[in-house]
């Protein structure tokens, strides 16, 4: 990252507008790329781009280095001879929030026919399969569409990899392993275009890797010796966090723990290739649950709260060793904060995360006050994790109300941003979002749902629960707002 002031607007794909049912790497974009120059804006912000797992999460993938198929422009494979016009048009939803059930059982039927159409003999195809660069995610999701289940449920050859059984079945059902390989050809190749013509206009992409990984994936299915696993390939143990003041049980993710020892014996070979994927995919990457590579709370496999788990040793620093780009990674500090991970990032120089939505509890040591916040942070409003700043207000009573709008007057006050707040709520998406761009943060990004002031009905996701998340779609561009976040830029010298 510059070592200068600038603005980023956090925009997941999926939350773009369009046709066809989810955002994707299309027209529109491309439009939002050209938005954020116009405004003065030089990062754009996603949600981890792989394919989606249980409870349709990007944080949850059946690979942690593939791409989400749902993201491929149709109309590209049109323009390529793929689809027809009449296929188009059967792929077409009503505007809308994202139905991935509609998605899962209409989007793969449409890949299917323009794969059938594909030239498999064409020479960059097939270097690319000849790469292997989607070799275990084409091998897993074809044993799943074969065999389907768990992959513990597997027959055993396969289920332990046995080379002969991952054979048969690349032999066996090859054409169903090419149409794997060629979803992800798809994916990066118009992925990269568009990341390209980003660039071209001054905007770089911040990309967002999850710290764990799915037990049913590529990831452990192809590596478990680098997993806390039983001799069945069960997880022993999962993460989570321990009980705070949101949960008396705390959470219980249900992610394999790394065996650590065995990552570093292999000299954190894994980790290294995925952190400069991610580096190569993205300009920026923001790691999230950092504090995990500290110190991470393991809890029993078959435990049925996060109460009885331990925290144990991370590998620290010297997961980062062999990585190059290391001044193009943030750290998502959030959450149970210690010295440790303090002194981590900071030995590290990684910028860290500051939420205003989080400064006002009365407490002026508050780090996530503007007056708090250090130039190597990056600082937003609010994160996909949260309410937006205006269904924040609408949730609180009334008193709660009267107490927040106090404090955050007196922050606009001292900080010299003069944004009047309203009886109703009103402004206070608008105080925000000004207070993240005029804070002495390198970097100020703004959730385009706090950009636009939109309520909770465009939240994005609420921890622990696993329906109705992820689903948000922009109806339009914001192309009102253009004028009005250019001014704010040029304002507060970003």
């Amino acid at each position: 990252m510059e070592a200068c002031r600038e603005a980023g607007v956090l925009c997941h794909i999926s939350s773009l507008p369009g046709k066809y049912g989810i955002g994707s790497f299309g027209n529109e974009a491309y439009r939002f790329a050209k938005f954020l120059k116009k405004c003065g804006v030089k990062y754009w912000q996603v949600l981890p781009l792989v394919q989606t797992g249980y409870g349709d999460s990007p944080y949850s993938s059946v690979s942690c280095t593939s791409g989400n198929p749902y993201f491929i422009d149709l109309e590209k494979l049109a323009q390529d001879g793929l689809l027809t016009k009449y296929e188009l048009a059967e792929a077409r939803h009503e505007p809308g929030s994202v139905s991935y059930g509609s998605l899962y059982n209409e989007r793969y039927v449409t890949l299917r026919k323009a794969f059938s159409r594909f030239n498999f003999d064409d020479a960059k195809f097939r270097a690319f399969v000849k790469s292997g660069a989607a070799e275990d995610y084409a091998l897993f999701m074809t044993a799943k569409r074969v065999y389907g289940e768990n992959f513990l449920y597997w027959e055993e050859p396969l289920k332990f990899r046995d080379p002969e059984a991952l054979e048969k079945l690349r032999t066996d059902f090859h054409e169903e392993y090419l149409f794997w390989n060629f979803l992800q050809y798809e994916f990066g190749m118009q992925w990269r275009a568009l990341k390209e013509y980003c660039n071209s206009l001054g905007i770089q992409i911040i990309g967002d890797i999850p710290l764990y990984v799915a037990a049913d994936s590529a990831d452990v299915w192809a590596h478990p010796e680098l997993f806390k696993l039983d001799s069945d390939l069960r997880p022993t143990k999962v993460a989570g966090v321990p009980p705070d003041y949101f949960s008396e049980t705390g959470q219980l993710w249900g992610n394999p723990i790394y065996d650590w020892a065995a990552h570093e014996k292999e000299g954190f070979a894994w980790w290294t290739n995925r952190l400069e994927s991610a580096l190569a995919t993205y300009d920026v990457v923001r790691i999230d649950h950092f504090r995990g590579i500290d110190r991470y709370y393991e809890i029993p496999a078959f435990a049925e709260t996060a109460v009885k788990g331990e925290w144990k040793e991370g590998p620290g620093e010297k997961l980062f060793a062999n990585v190059g780009g290391k001044g193009r990674i943030i750290a998502e500090d959030l959450g149970i904060m210690d010295d440790g991970v303090k002194a981590l990032r900071e030995k590290l120089g990684f910028p860290g995360m500051k939420v205003l939505l989080f400064a006002f509890d009365g407490n002026e040591k508050n780090e996530f006050l503007p007056e708090n916040i250090g130039e190597n942070s990056v600082c937003y409003t609010g994160t996909h994790d949260n309410d937006t700043v205006a269904g924040y207000v609408q949730t609180l009573a009334t008193e709660d109300f009267l107490l927040f709008r106090s404090r955050v007057a007196q922050t606009l006050q001292e900080e010299g941003v003069y944004v009047k707040l309203g009886e109703h709520g009103e402004g206070f998406p608008e105080a925000f979002c000004r207070l993240a761009l005029a804070s002495d943060a390198r970097l100020a990004v703004l959730p385009v749902q706090d950009l636009l002031g939109l309520g909770n009905e465009a939240r994005m996701n609420y921890p622990g629960t696993d329906d109705g998340n992820w689903r948000f779609r922009l109806d339009r561009l914001p192309a009102g707002v253009a004028g009005k976040l250019r001014h704010w830029i040029k304002l507060y010298r970003r």
